[in-house]
């Protein structure tokens, strides 16, 4: 094994469910939360603001810790080309579904992995293309009082009970709608030394 392929794997994140992910990969990691303020910017579109801020996640935690692999990760629903992040509250959640309703919402999940020591950084983006069903008020009422999704932007998770607000999902890695799409992340991890397999 050389020395790259040593060097510590990160998480920069707290979310439960990319560390979930992550762990998929039975690789050892650890998790540090970046400082990084999510707020987007002026006339910043959806995309522009996922990969903006999973770089910043990355470089955040990279410059604490510059010999490690450091993955960056943020998620933002693209509805008409307007962002919806994290609903924080029920009124909220239920404003998101509300608009969601009967449309084809995008999910721009984007991830970097910076290693400092190395100079490597490189970011993806995963476009996932979910089609929601015409949910009446109580449908929805109903979904968020069962699952109170209000940490996952859109308000709504494809791997809980979320799944039956969706007509159709389209994309080319199943995970990327959870928030961490683990197929790029292997590309990523190994170009920066980290063995998977």
């Amino acid at each position: 094994m050389t020395q790259l392929q040593q060097r510590p794997l990160i998480l920069a994140s707290t979310s439960a469910y990319r560390r979930q992910l992550l762990e998929r990969l039975h690789l050892p990691f650890s998790v540090v939360a970046s400082d990084v303020d999510e707020t987007p910017l002026p006339n910043e579109t959806p995309e522009y603001i996922a990969c903006r801020l999973a770089l910043a996640k990355a470089r955040s935690v990279a410059e604490r810790y510059p010999n490690a692999v450091v993955i960056g990760s943020d998620q933002v629903a693209d509805l008409d080309g307007q962002a919806l992040g994290k609903p924080g509250t029920h009124t909220r959640a239920v404003a998101q579904l509300q608009a969601m309703r009967g449309k084809t919402v995008v999910f721009q999940t984007a991830m970097a992995v910076v290693c400092l020591a190395t100079g490597f950084t490189q970011t993806e983006l995963a476009q996932v293309k979910v089609k929601f069903r015409d949910l009446s008020d109580a449908q929805i009422e109903a979904y968020l009082l069962a699952e109170r999704p209000y940490d996952c932007a859109g308000s709504a998770k494809s791997e809980g009970l979320g799944i039956a607000l969706l007509e159709r999902i389209d994309n080319d890695d199943p995970t990327a709608l959870v928030g961490l799409p683990l197929i790029r992340t292997c590309r990523l991890i190994e170009a920066a030394g980290i063995r998977v397999l």
